[in-house]
C-alpha cells in the first residue's frame, strides 16, 4: 500500500472515530441538558408541593378554608405547568413516570375538592388527604433525586468515555505516526545507503523485498541509476585511458624512435662492414639488436595493457612494483616537458590487494594532470610510505605547478568538473576517486596556488581490502 493511501486511511479512521465521539458526546450533552431542565421544573414543582403541605397544614390546624382554595390554586398552576412543559418532562423521565405523577396529583385534588366547605375534616377525609399529599410530594422528591443522579452518572460516563476515546486516538494517531514514520525512515535510510555507496563507486543494486509505495519506486529508480552508472564508469574508465594513451602516445613515440634508430644503425654497419666483423663482434651487435628490440616489445606490452579493458580483478602487489611500470608509460612526457623527478619508494612496505590496471590508471591520471599543470618545467615528487596505524600504505604525487584556487579544492572529485577549462572533461579525478573508494582507500588533495598541488592516495593493506571485498 503506498505511504499517501496508508495516511489516507488512518485520517479517515481517526477522523470517523472523532466524530462518533462527537456524536455521542453530543448525544449525551442533550440528554444532560434536557435532564437539568426536568431537575429545574421538578424544583419548581417541588416548591409548589410543599407551599401545598404548608397550607394543608394550615387547614388542619387552624380550619382555615382559605388554606384549601391556596392549594386547589397551586394544582391547578400545577396542571398547567405539567401540560406546557410535557415536551421536555418526557425525554427526561419517561410518560409512564409523567402521567404516574399527574394520577397523584389528580388524586390529591379531587381529595381537597371534596372537603372544600369542610371546616373540620373527618378523622378519615384527614388522613386521605395528608396520605395523597405525602404520596406526591415524596414521588415528586424521588424522581428529583433519580433524575439528578442520573445526570451525574451521564455527566461521569461522558467524561471516562471522552476521556479513554482521548487517549485512544492520540495512542492510534501515534502509533500510525510511527509505523508510517518507521517504514519512511528505513527507505530513507536503504536509499541513503545506497547512495553513499554511489557516491564512494559501489553500484551494487538493493535486494529484493522493497516495499510496495513510493519509496518502493525511488528505490527502483535508484537501482536503475545504479545499474546505468556502473554501466557508464567502464565507459568512462576506458575513454579516460584512451585520452591518456593519446597523452602518453606521443612521448612514447620518441622513446621507440631511440631503440629504432639503434637497430637501423646497428643493421647499416652491420651490412657494411660484415666481411671485416669478427664473429664476437657480429654476435655483439645482434645482442644489441635484440636488447633495443626487447626494449621495445616491453614499451608496447605497457601501452597495451593499460589501453585493453579489463575486469576488476584486485590481487596482492607491490604498490613501488606498480609505481614503476607507471613511470615507464610517462618517463618520456616526463622528459619532453623537462620536468625534473624524484621517486622515494619505502623498500619495506608491505604487499596490496589491489587491481593493478586501475590503480595505474589512477596514478597515470594523476602524474598526467602534475605535468600539465608545470608547462615551463618544474619538479615532480613520487613517494610511498606506511599509513597510519600500519594498516594501510600511501602515495605521494606533488607537484610545483600553478596549484588549484581554494575555491575549486572542495569540487576538484566531481564529475564533469574541471579547472582546465575546454582543455578538460573532468573526468579524470571523479574515476580516480571511484576507483580508490572501490578499493576501501581514501584520496586526498592539498594545494597552494603558485606553490603545487599534492595528491596522496591511501590504499589498505591485503588483508585489510579483502574483509572490506569480502563484507
Amino acid at each position: 500500500m503506498k505511504i499517501e493511501t496508508k495516511l489516507i486511511v488512518s485520517n479517515i479512521v481517526n477522523g470517523a472515530f472523532i466524530i462518533l465521539i462527537g456524536f455521542f458526546a453530543f448525544q449525551n450533552m442533550n440528554l444532560v441538558l434536557t435532564k437539568l431542565r426536568f431537575v429545574e421544573i421538578a424544583d419548581d414543582l417541588n416548591a409548589s408541593f410543599l407551599t401545598m403541605r404548608l397550607s394543608e397544614k394550615n387547614y388542619f390546624l387552624y380550619h382555615d378554608l382559605q388554606a384549601l382554595g391556596e392549594i386547589r390554586e397551586k394544582i391547578d398552576s400545577t396542571e398547567m405547568t405539567l401540560e406546557a412543559e410535557r415536551s421536555n418532562i418526557i425525554p427526561a423521565i419517561g410518560e409512564t413516570d409523567l402521567r404516574k405523577l399527574e394520577d397523584l396529583l389528580r388524586a390529591y385534588g379531587e381529595t381537597i375538592g371534596a372537603a372544600n366547605g369542610t371546616v373540620r375534616p373527618s378523622d378519615e377525609q384527614e388522613a386521605r388527604i395528608r396520605n395523597e399529599g405525602r404520596q406526591l410530594k415524596e414521588y415528586a422528591d424521588s424522581i428529583t433525586q433519580l433524575e439528578r443522579k442520573r445526570v451525574n452518572e451521564i455527566i461521569l460516563s461522558s467524561k471516562r468515555i471522552l476521556i479513554f476515546s482521548f487517549w485512544a486516538i492520540l495512542v492510534s494517531a501515534l502509533l500510525i505516526s510511527h509505523f508510517i514514520s518507521q517504514k519512511i525512515v528505513q527507505s530513507l535510510r536503504q536509499i541513503e545507503k545506497m547512495t553513499r555507496s554511489i557516491s564512494e563507486g559501489n553500484f551494487a543494486q538493493v535486494a529484493t523485498g522493497r516495499p510496495r509505495d513510493e519509496l518502493g519506486t525511488v528505490i527502483d529508480a535508484v537501482n536503475h541509476m545504479s545499474e546505468e552508472l556502473a554501466h557508464r564508469e567502464e565507459q568512462i574508465i576506458q575513454s579516460k585511458k584512451l585520452a591518456s594513451l593519446g597523452i602518453l602516445t606521443a612521448g612514447v613515440a620518441h622513446e621507440i624512435t631511440n631503440p629504432l634508430n639503434n637497430i637501423s644503425m646497428i643493421a647499416q654497419t652491420y651490412d657494411e662492414l660484415y666481411r671485416n666483423l669478427s664473429d664476437e663482434e657480429k654476435t655483439d651487435m645482434m645482442q644489441k639488436v635484440d636488447a633495443e628490440t626487447e626494449r621495445i616489445r616491453k614499451i608496447v606490452k605497457n601501452l597495451l595493457d593499460f589501453s585493453k579493458p579489463k575486469d576488476a580483478n584486485p590481487r596482492e602487489e607491490s604498490i613501488n612494483e606498480v609505481i614503476q611500470k607507471t613511470l615507464t608509460l610517462v618517463q618520456n612526457m616526463i622528459d619532453v616537458q623537462n620536468i625534473e623527478t624524484t621517486v622515494k619508494l619505502d623498500e619495506r612496505l608491505p604487499r596490496v590487494f589491489v587491481d593493478e590496471d586501475q590503480v595505474q590508471q589512477v596514478l597515470v591520471n594523476l602524474v598526467t594532470n602534475a605535468v600539465q599543470a608545470m608547462h615551463a618545467g618544474g619538479r615532480l615528487f613520487i613517494s610511498t610510505r606506511g599509513g597510519k596505524g600500519n594498516g594501510s600504505v600511501e602515495i605521494t604525487v606533488k607537484d610545483t605547478g600553478k596549484g588549484i584556487a581554494p575555491e575549486y579544492l572542495p569540487h576538484i572529485f566531481d564529475p564533469f568538473f574541471s579547472t582546465k577549462g575546454e582543455g578538460g572533461t573532468g573526468l579524470g579525478l571523479s574515476v580516480s576517486y571511484g576507483i580508490i573508494k572501490n578499493h576501501g582507500g581514501e584520496i586526498r588533495v592539498e594545494s597552494k596556488v603558485g606553490v603545487g598541488t599534492t595528491f596522496t592516495v591511501e590504499l589498505p593493506i591485503h588483508h585489510l581490502a579483502k574483509e572490506r571485498t569480502n563484507g
